[in-house]
């Protein structure tokens, strides 16, 4: 499949890399305004436009990938359903719900494909620890707690827009988790929040505390800081970006009637004969095969395109897990339980 990737930035560069390393896809272009993007084009033996109006022109990809800031995803992709170029969209899908309805709602009726970069539902590990909760075999599951607890070090601020509104850990942060728990538990219905900026004072939110309340009954709860020396993460904990140091901490911990399950590292806790807390407990660790989550979003885009399969993460999901996270931001302005429609 011919891919182009529209923005060179950091996240632009990661797809780019992919793209190239990729059999079952050619970098046919990448598309930047500045100098870099260029230089990045040049270096990666692809065509460079400084807009998608300038390389549709000339050319037609199979597909695009938009890396673009959050404000211009829903432009980028309506310029890419109007071409009729089925599109990945980096996360979020937009900046507000109205918008990302009108990009939606645009490809819908043009039957072209909008994938969301939410990436770690293609972790394998997402998808095993997906396949155990399925199988019935924690029970009914209760409760879950997820934590993004890190330090982003000074210097990360010394950016302008990272002190400002949206900037933020649950925007920018949490919004992963939001879609894993999603995945895993299905549709969240209310949310309340609380938050706090009491050591760095910005207008952006460093701490926040939210519960979550499935459709199932399942209650949930996140603890979100980048303020605290802390390895319970999915970046700390994971592995999957090489560039965190990895601990062998849980960042995820579920609970069901019949046992409970840790992520990432799928160890499954049951008691023996007889269920009671009295009853010692029995572990077992589920093995995967690691793969590059980033990789295998490729690889479905590319089954995508040719009509082989469905997005994972279709437009649609991906506006259903910013929906939740604009309510959870309402709500610790509020302080009111959110009830999501």
């Amino acid at each position: 499949m011919r891919l182009a990737v529209l923005g060179a930035g950091l996240i632009g560069k990661r797809h780019i890399q992919h793209v190239l390393a990729e059999p079952q896809a050619e970098l046919l272009a990448v598309i930047d305004p500045m100098p870099l993007g260029q230089k990045i084009a040049q270096e990666s033996g692809a065509r460079w436009f400084p807009s998608f109006a300038a390389m549709i022109e000339m050319h037609r990809p199979d597909g695009i990938i938009v890396a673009t800031p959050n404000q211009v995803h829903v432009a980028n992709g309506l310029e890419a359903v109007a071409a009729g170029v089925p599109a990945l969209i980096e996360k979020p899908i937009a900046d507000d719900i109205a918008a990302g309805e009108k990009l939606i709602g645009a490809a819908e009726a043009a039957g072209v494909p909008i994938l969301v970069g939410h990436h770690r539902r293609h972790n394998p590990m997402i998808q095993k620890a997906k396949e155990i909760i399925d199988s019935g075999a924690l029970g009914r599951i209760l409760v879950a707690n997820a934590m993004f607890w890190l330090f982003k070090p000074d210097d990360y601020f010394d950016i302008d827009w990272r002190r400002q509104a949206g900037a933020g850990p649950v925007f920018l942060n949490l919004i992963h988790d939001v879609d894993n728990l999603r995945y895993l538990f299905g549709d969240i219905v209310a949310v309340q929040a609380r938050e706090s900026n009491a050591v760095r004072g910005n207008v952006v939110e460093e701490t926040s505390v939210i519960l979550m309340e499935f459709a199932s009954g399942l209650l949930a709860t996140a603890t979100v800081s980048d303020a605290v020396v802390a390895p319970w993460s999915w970046e700390m904990t994971t592995g999957e970006n090489p560039a965190y140091p990895k601990t062998e901490e849980a960042c995820y911990l579920i609970g069901g009637t019949h046992g409970s399950l840790t992520i990432p590292s799928l160890d499954v806790w049951k008691n023996g004969t007889k269920r009671s807390w009295w009853e010692p407990f029995e572990k077992q660790r589920i093995a995967v095969q690691h793969e590059d989550p980033l990789v295998l979003q490729i690889r479905q885009f590319c089954k995508v395109i040719r009509g082989e399969e469905a997005p994972r993460v279709s437009g649609r999901e991906g506006l259903n897990t910013l929906n939740v996270i604009m309510a959870i931001k309402r709500s610790a302005v509020s302080g009111e339980r959110i009830v999501l429609g």
